[in-house]
């Protein structure tokens, strides 16, 4: 029998061409699960039960007709709200934009529609994407299904958390430095980071220009795929078979090594996955880029002044209408120079050469995504160090395409994850070797402890 909370986008998709369920059915099953249970985790800030329910129906009665724009045709989805939909507001979480109602769709939301996807609603985010759980909002944060005491990650928090919820089998997150696969590794879901500028930003409010990705959250990397691919504009793809000989695999321990060390069920989950691909027939060899504090402080300097900039004007009009966290970082920038901003572009342009220089020998590089499990969301210093305590940020400076996976469970229920990253336009290789290697790890099938009540 279908489950039509838990079943993944590819399932549902079959199920909708072979009769066994319908998108209204799954649209109402899903917005009535929303309805019960996000009072406790608040993924969403602006549900669309009425417009879902319509696209929906459209869905079904194109489908019946013989009328199929692809596998997301009649598969519902949620929005992280700083992306543009026609007639809504694009709040970002914020209260300045609380009444700024979109004229027009995100190019990624027209390409979505185009596909036959089902929008559910706007999702929770940091405050413009920058701000942190923060709690002097106008709506709160979103928590973590696994335990609402706890961090579901960031900025894309209510993409993440609505995943692990059973609220939907794919959402749109955004990337500046780590936004998609820092909920995904928080909530124990899949996040796609693209190469630059693989999927469009038109319609997105930015953060940092030069880093800013869109990108696909799912349960399962097939999902993300297909998901991905429609994103895009791209023409359907499935994922290709994936020999494991013949691929090295450099793994970066320095990353948690040493000072910056991972938690110990973090390494061991990462470790485990890694000696699962040497017995599939991956060379392991050991990596050595620069280390992370590196990284971080260019990304830093790099981010403040593009996230200043971004938000120069409302800054000197309605500062105190940010909340708290948005407003101290967003702030930092204001006091750099340009000479520091052109100096970290340099730092950048060495760092991605650094980068050339290691995938000319290897063909992903392995390395933890976030350096701790989640912490209490009200902790914010446990939070902030989450921040620095982390591996994506290198993927948005090089601009290249990087995942994150499940790797299990630690000892207290939550996730463990780990990330691979890749060159530069490699997205779809990517995708098809994390289904190997996702099918290597086997998860074990749970479910958040989730009750309505």
């Amino acid at each position: 029998m279908i489950d039509p909370i838990w079943i993944g986008a590819s399932e549902g998709a079959a199920a909708l061409r072979d009769g066994s369920l319908t998108s209204v059915q799954w649209t109402r099953a899903l917005l009535n699960r929303i309805d019960a249970l996000d009072a406790k985790v608040n993924a969403f800030i602006l549900p669309t039960p009425e417009r879902a329910l319509a696209a929906a129906d459209e869905a079904d009665r194109e489908l019946a007709s013989g009328q199929d724009r692809g596998p997301l045709h009649g598969v519902p989805y949620g929005l992280k709200d700083i992306i543009n939909v026609a007639g809504l507001p694009t709040t970002c979480h914020s209260k300045i934009g609380q009444n700024r109602i979109a004229a027009s769709d995100a190019e990624v939301v027209r390409q979505l529609s185009a596909a036959g996807a089902v929008m559910l609603g706007k999702l929770s985010t940091h405050e413009f994407a920058i701000g942190g759980p923060s709690f002097d909002l106008p709506w709160p944060p979103a928590r973590n299904p696994w335990d609402l005491a706890k961090f579901p990650g960031g900025s894309s928090s209510g993409s993440g958390a609505g995943l692990a919820a059973g609220f939907f089998p794919l959402a749109v997150g955004t990337d500046t430095a780590g936004s998609i696969r820092n909920p995904a590794a928080q909530c124990g879901i899949v996040g796609f980071k693209p190469t630059y500028d693989r999927v469009s930003r038109a319609g997105v409010y930015p953060l940092a220009w030069s880093l800013d990705a869109v990108g696909p959250m799912a349960r399962s990397v097939a999902d993300a795929s297909v998901m991905f691919a429609a994103m895009a504009g791209e023409p359907q793809r499935l994922l290709l078979a994936f020999d494991l000989k013949n691929v090295k695999i450099g793994a970066a321990r320095c990353w948690h090594e040493g000072e910056m060390s991972g938690d110990p069920e973090m390494v061991a989950a990462f470790e485990a996955t890694l000696a699962r691909l040497a017995d599939a027939g991956a060379e392991i060899v050991t990596v050595s880029p620069r280390p992370l504090e590196y990284w971080q402080a260019v990304t830093r300097v790099i981010l403040s002044a593009e996230g200043f900039a971004a938000h120069e004007a409302d800054l000197a009009s309605r500062a105190q209408e940010y909340g708290r966290l948005a407003r101290l970082r967003l702030m930092a920038g204001a006091e750099l120079r340009a000479v520091d901003y052109l100096r970290a572009q340099r730092h950048r342009n060495a760092l991605i050469e650094e980068w050339r220089q290691i995938t000319s020998e290897v063909d992903f590089v392995a390395c933890l995504s976030s350096l701790d499990p989640p912490p209490l969301i009200d902790d914010d210093d446990a939070v902030q160090r989450g921040y620095l305590r982390q591996a994506r940020a290198p993927a948005n400076l090089l601009g290249v395409p990087a995942i994150n996976l499940p790797t299990g469970f630690a000892a207290n229920g939550m996730p463990t994850s780990m990330q691979f990253m890749a060159r530069a336009f490699s997205d779809d290789r990517l995708l098809d070797f994390a289904s190997v290697v996702e099918s290597l790890i086997d998860l074990p099938k749970r479910r958040p402890p989730l009750h309505a009540g």
